[in-house]
């Protein structure tokens, strides 16, 4: 997932902070079945794959 944001980062200017979620355990109850999920805060735009056009939806709105 990382590295197909990255290749977003170019069309779309945005931050991508990598955090590990299986070191803090709060974040591992919350989202461990879930690894890697992406997050604009506390709100999820997906988890597993990249889901480009729910994170095209979500940086529109940002906008």
């Amino acid at each position: 997932m990382i590295s197909a944001l990255q290749q977003l980062q170019g069309r779309f200017s945005f931050d991508v902070d990598v955090v590990d979620v299986d070191s803090r355990p709060e974040l591992e109850e919350k989202w461990g079945d879930k690894v890697p999920v992406l997050l604009d805060g506390e709100i999820e735009i997906c988890h597993y794959h990249l889901d480009v056009p729910a994170l095209d939806a979500r940086l529109a709105r940002m906008k």
